[in-house]
Formats: structure tokens, sequence, C-alpha cells
């Protein structure tokens, strides 16, 4: 007998706001985040928030390496607490977590190599080539005058270098990364993706739903 598919509670964490999403309902909530949001506080508010809510697993985006369902290193956008926390204690559910970017990325794959770059508070990156999902850590990379890939595409060199040179940035740097890792696409996600005007080809912006969509490909596909 076939088991029932799992109700997901997928929580895509971020440098400003944590998404929340129940996929068997369709309920989404944002609230937010920021420097001092540890571990513990992100899960004591998510819990608040999803008290009454239906759900069996839980998928986790984290903006940070992951390995062996764990955070690698305390997130640079976040408070503390993150890498010895145990999220399965603290939601009584079993939790899968992923790297952000890798969650969006596996959302937004249809098929072949693509290259998956996030625009948001950092730079998040995920290679997925047909069934493998390859995590990046390409962020803290040297680009170019003492400043890494993430300080020119990331917020603060939107901030720093005004629109239209942070795009000029965004499309060198993934023109360069896609032919270095040859993919056949390249999708731009995260909230700053919006601000792209013009998508050669080769190149599409990653829906908001990416995410979610990711996070319950972890639970319902090998």
């Amino acid at each position: 007998m076939k088991s029932k598919p799992k109700k997901v509670l997928v929580l895509d964490v971020g440098g400003t706001h944590v998404k929340i999403h129940a996929s068997h309902s369709g309920q989404t909530v944002k609230i937010p985040s920021g420097p001092n949001m540890t571990a513990r506080q992100m899960v004591a508010a998510v819990l608040k928030i999803t008290a009454g809510w239906n759900f069996d697993v839980v998928s986790i985006g984290f903006p940070g390496p992951v390995v062996k369902n764990r955070p690698l290193r305390e997130p640079h956008n976040l408070g503390g607490g993150w890498v010895r926390f145990d999220f399965n204690e603290a939601f009584g559910r079993p939790v899968r977590i992923i790297n952000d970017a890798a969650m969006q990325a596996l959302g937004g794959h249809h098929g072949g190599r693509m290259l998956f770059l996030g625009l948001g508070t950092g730079l998040g990156s995920t290679l997925v080539v047909d069934k493998d999902l390859l995590p990046l850590e390409l962020a803290h990379l040297p680009y170019r005058k003492n400043r890494t890939y993430e300080e020119y595409l990331g917020q603060a060199g939107l901030l720093r270098l005004g629109g239209k040179k942070w795009r000029e940035h965004v499309m060198k740097v993934a023109k360069l990364l896609k032919n270095a890792l040859i993919a056949e696409y390249v999708v731009l996600g995260g909230g700053n993706a919006r601000l792209i005007k013009r998508w050669p080809a080769g190149f599409e912006p990653g829906e908001n739903s990416n995410a979610i969509i990711g996070g319950q490909r972890l639970w319902h596909e090998p």
C-alpha cells in the first residue's frame, strides 16, 4: 500500500526575512530575520506562527554551506547558534536542511546543466547537472579591487554601485561562470533578480515559488 505524501513545512531563511510555507494548504507567511536572529529564535518564531498548522516534515533553506544535513558554519547575515542546534528535536519532526540557493535551484531546474545564482542579501550559487545537485560557495572568491563576487553582486554591491553598474557586473560574472562551469543555462533568483531588465539567451529569471517547490522536492523526489 502506497504511503500518503508527506505534508511539508518549507522555510526559506534569508538575511532579512524567513518565508514560511505549508505545502498542502498553500499558507505562506513572511517574518523578519536580521543579523541578531539565532537558530533558537527562528524556530520559536516559526512554531508560534504555525501553531495549528498541520505538517509532517520540515525543509529548511539555510544561507550558508550545509554538510550531512547540518550547517557547516554560522551564517554571515544572521545571529549565532545554528551549527550545533538540533532542529529535529526543536520542531518535533524530521528536518532536512539544504543551502538556500540549492533549494531554489532544485525548484527551478528543468533538466540539463543549470547554474543558479541567488541575488539577495548575499550571493548564493548552485550547479544542477541532470539529477545531481552541487551546492557551490562562489560568493567569497576574489573578483576585483580586493572585493569578492558577493561584494559586487550582493545587496551591498547594489547599494554601492547603483542599479546600472550592478546589473553590468551581474551579467559579466554570470556569463563568466556560465562558461567556466559549462552550464547550458543560468537562472538568476533571489529578491534582487527583479532588477534585471534584459535577459540574453541562456539566462532566465527564477520564480519566487522555486524555493517552495525545491523544499517539497527534498521529500517527494529522490
